[in-house]
Parts: structure tokens; C-alpha cells; sequence
């Protein structure tokens, strides 16, 4: 299953929170300008706290029900549409060899599958750049525009005559559609629950999977019945409904108070000459050492991760010809997913700190041991089996992104932390589709494809397994260092308070 952030709304509420300025905190900022003894640099670096703090400080309280409900809805609706897509594209996949596909033509799979996996992968890559045109448009327009912008893509491509086109309006244009729409649909749910969040995001959660499972079987019988180009079309209905849920992310802070608010902030940016650039890209993240660990082993891992939900449904079409209801395979994935993110969710919260990875390291075990078994399937019971055991760990890995990130970065900076991991997550998902499709042309099966892309989450666990010695390590040299400064400002205070007291001293001598 496609990775979400819904758990980054939930472990880090200050995502959605930190969206609400107040502007009387921001007001008071000026005044903390530079002392005597702290010097430009350090003055400027106290306006920049007192920027980030306001959010914080004086949220406005979330109605925990209400409006919210329907903005839970559009959010569900909002990931069901969009991850659920993608999660099907192995039907699409099909349909599209089937449309455009020549015998001629040695390449058609490695082609073809570039469209999913690119659109798979400038999902992740404009994250983190969704996450600042969200901080300064706000969630409502920003969902709307992306909508609009994927049920163009969508459109367009039901219009194309060769596979070439689609990788720009399926690849790209409904892509980053999608991306625009999908990401202020886990800021705003911070800002309507807090109490509820958990059970808020669960709902919301489960919308990739009810959505995979219906449109498994929906994509199937609209291909066979009506056509690839009239089947895009129809999903076109699900991004408009999308651009209707938009306009429902009602910001809860009245508008004079957020215009008054950006302007004393920009006003202090340039008064100080503080670059934006410093506050929406917090490249800090990257000296915490476990956190750099961990976004270079998540994407190692996922090098094969998005290659049975591209090939999967081409595979069991040659190994099982005589099989009815192939797209079963999908729904079990589906339906596993979902419980592995509420199973393995619950699990976390009794694991104590960054030893949540070792959760992680599990389901990467399994899920590229998974996929080396999808060859030695010759049963079709067995591969519903192994599918059923990839969804559940494939849910586990998604449960435990964000209270991960939060344990390594803090809640300040889990939102950024998500992001840029999320954008890197975008290389390998796009790189081996396609790389799978190259070996099935060559060598005329998929069994290769399927046990190679066994190996990188093997290679990704391993790497992860250093994180907890690495933070464990920090932590103990941080208390180390904050002890010594503790002892220096004691003995700095033992000397200021004896030399008080000799002129104590010497002034009572004077004075008797």
C-alpha cells in the first residue's frame, strides 16, 4: 500500500496547529531585538523562535466534531481517490499494454510502465513542496487548485494515441494534481480534532484501502466493458468530487486576523533580513544523525517496494490464465494493509521510544521476503497467501512512519521531517517499476523482477537497525554536554556570588 502522512497529523499535531498564527505573541517579537552582549546573529536567530512559537503558544481550541466531521469525510474521500488510484494501477497497467502494445515492439512493458511509477513517484517528490504553498495559501486553495490541476491530467489522458503522451498528463499533470490535493488533506484534520485525532486519522486512514478494494474490481469491469479511454473518464468523477471536498477545509481563524498576522511576520522578516527559505526548508533535521540514517534506509528499501502493485496483475494474467477474479490478488493486499496500520499502531504505542524501528525492520523482512516467494507461487491459493502477509507488514511500515519521525526530530519538526522523506521516497518507487519491466522484456518472465526486488528491503533494514545504537549514542553525548555547561554556569555563579559578597563585605567594614 502507498505510504501516507495521515500519522504525521496524528504524532505531530503542531502540522496542522501551526498553520494558525496568533498575532499577539508575533507583535511582542520586535521588542526581544538584540541585547548588549548577544550580538546580531543571535538576536536574529530569538526573532526566528519567537516566529515558530505563536502557533504553538495560543491555537485555537479544535471544535472536535461539527464542521469537522465533513472535513473527516473530504479527507477520506481525498485519500481513497487518490492512493486508491494508484494502489490499482496494476489494472490500468493492463489495459494500457492491451491499448497501445505491439508485437513489434520489444520494450512495450519497460514503456508502460514508466506512466505509473512516475505518477507514483511526483506524488512523494512535490511533498515537501506542497507542505509550503500550504503554509502560505492555506489548505482550502491549495486542494482545490490541485483537483482542478489532476482532473485535467486525468482528462487529458483519455485523449492520448500512443503511451508517450501519458507520461506527461498521467505522470506528471494528474500526479502533482493529486499531490497538491492530498497533502492539506492531513494538515487540516490537526485543526478541527486533537482529543479525536487518533480516531479521526484511523477513518480517514482506511480510505485508501475500502477505496482499493472497490476500485479493483470497478477498473476491471469498466475496462471490459466500456474501454481504457471512457474508464479514465469516469474516474475523472472521483478528482471532481475531490474539487468539491476542497472547498470544505474551512479555515478556523477568521481571515483579518491571518492577513494582519502574514504581514507582521514578512514585516519582520525583512526587517531582520531572515531569509522564508530558513523557516520552510528546516535542513537542521539532517545533523540529527539518526534521523539522516533513517531517510537514507527508507529509500534503499523501497527500490522493489512499488513493483507488485505495477506487475503484479500482468504476472498472474501468464502464470494463471485460468483463473477468474485475478484482481482478488489487489484486494488482499488492500484489505490486509488497513489492518496492519490499526494492529501494528496499537503495537507501537507500547514500544518505547526509537525501538519502533526494529517494527519496521520486521515488516521490511517480510515484505521483500514476500516478494521473492510471488514466483514460487504455482498455486494460486499460495499467492493470495503471500499477498495477504504483504499487505499486513506493508501496513506496519506505513503506521510507524510518523511516530518514528517524531521520536528522532521532535514534534516541532516532524511535518519537514516527513516531507523530505517523502520526496526521497519518490526516487526508488519511480526507478524500479520500469527497471522490473526492462527484465521482463529481456528475459521473457517476471521471476527476476520479482527477486530482485526482494533485496533492497533486506539492504534497508539492515541499514535501520543502527538507528537506535546511533540515538541512543547522541542522547548520551547531549546529556553529557548540557552537564558541563550546567557545572560551568554553577561555578560561573559560585564566583559572581563570592566576589558580591567580599564587596558586601568591604562596603560594611567602610560603613562601621
Amino acid at each position: 500500500m502507498v505510504p501516507s502522512q495521515e500519522e504525521a497529523a496524528a504524532a505531530a499535531q503542531g502540522t496542522g496547529e501551526a498553520q494558525l498564527p496568533g498575532p499577539s505573541p508575533v507583535e511582542d517579537a520586535p521588542q526581544s531585538g538584540p541585547g548588549t552582549s548577544n550580538g546580531p546573529e543571535v538576536a536574529a536567530e530569538k526573532v526566528e523562535l519567537e516566529l515558530a512559537r505563536p502557533a504553538a503558544a495560543e491555537p485555537p481550541e479544535p471544535p472536535e466534531g461539527g464542521w469537522g466531521w465533513l472535513v473527516m469525510l473530504a479527507a477520506m474521500w481525498c485519500n481513497g481517490s487518490v492512493l486508491g488510484i494508484q494502489n490499482t494501477c496494476a489494472v490500468l497497467f493492463v489495459a494500457m499494454l492491451e491499448t497501445f502494445g505491439s508485437k513489434n515492439d520489444d520494450k512495450m512493458l519497460f514503456k508502460t510502465a514508466w506512466v505509473g511509477s512516475l505518477s507514483m513517484g511526483m506524488i512523494f517528490f512535490c511533498c515537501p513542496i506542497v507542505s509550503i504553498f500550504t503554509d502560505i495559501f492555506g489548505c482550502r486553495k491549495t486542494a482545490v487548485v490541485g483537483a482542478a490541476v489532476g482532473f485535467i491530467g486525468l482528462m487529458s489522458s483519455s485523449f492520448v494515441s500512443s503511451i508517450e503522451p501519458l507520461y506527461f498528463t498521467y505522470g506528471i499533470v494528474f500526479a502533482c494534481g493529486c499531490s497538491f490535493a492530498y497533502q492539506p488533506s492531513l494538515v487540516i484534520l490537526g485543526h478541527y480534532f486533537k482529543k479525536r485525532l487518533g480516531l479521526v486519522n484511523g477513518i480517514v486512514t482506511a480510505g485508501s484501502s475500502v477505496f482499493t478494494i472497490l476500485l479493483t474490481f470497478l477498473l476491471r469491469v469498466l475496462i471490459d466493458s466500456v474501454g481504457l479511454f471512457y474508464t479514465l473518464r469516469v474516474l475523472c468523477i472521483f478528482m471532481f468530487v475531490l474539487f468539491l471536498a476542497g472547498f470544505t477545509y474551512r479555515p478556523l481563524v477568521s481571515s483579518t486576523k491571518d492577513k494582519e498576522s502574514e504581514g507582521s511576520r514578512f514585516s519582520l522578516f525583512s526587517r531582520r533580513k531572515l531569509s522564508p527559505q530558513k523557516k520552510f526548508f528546516n535542513f537542521a533535521i539532517f545533523k540529527v544523525t539518526a534521523y539522516a540514517v533513517w531517510a537514507v534506509g527508507i529509500p534503499l528499501a523501497l527500490f522493489g517496494y512499488f513493483v507488485p502493485y505495477v506487475h503484479l496483475m500482468k504476472h498472474v494474467n501468464e502464470r494463471f490464465q485460468d483463473e477468474k477474479n485475478k484482481e482478488v490478488v489487489l484486494m488482499c493486499i488492500g484489505v490486509t494493509s488497513g489492518v496492519g496500520r490499526l494492529l501494528f499502531g496499537r503495537i507501537a504505542d507500547y514500544v518505547p521510544g526509537v525501538k519502533k524501528v526494529y517494527l519496521q525492520v520486521l515488516s521490511f523482512f517480510f515484505i521483500g521476503l514476500m516478494s521473492m516467494m510471488i514466483p514460487l507461487c504455482s498455486v494460486f491459493g499460495a499467492l493470495i497467501a503471500v499477498c495477504l502477509i504483504m499487505g499486513l507488514f506493508d501496513g506496519c511500515f506505513i503506521s510507524i512512519m510518523a511516530p518514528i519521525a517524531f521520536e528522532l526530530v521532535g514534534a516541532q519538526d516532524v511535518s519537514q521531517a516527513i516531507g523530505f522523506l517523502l520526496g526521497f521516497m519518490s526516487v526508488p518507487m519511480t526507478v524500479g517499476p520500469p527497471i522490473a519491466g526492462l527484465l521482463r522484456d529481456k528475459l521473457d518472465s517476471y521471476n527476476m523482477a520479482f527477486y530482485l526486488a526482494g533485496i533492497p528491503p533486506f539492504i534497508g533494514g539492515a541499514v535501520l537497525c543502527f538507528i537506535p545504537w546511533i540515538h541512543s549514542k547522541t542522547q548520551r553525548e547531549s546529556k553529557r554536554t548540557v552537564e558541563e555547561k550546567m557545572e560551568k554556569m554553577l561555578e560561573n555563579q559560585n564566583s559572581l556570588l563570592s566576589g558580591s559578597s567580599g564587596i558586601f563585605k568591604k562596603e560594611s567594614d567602610s560603613i562601621i
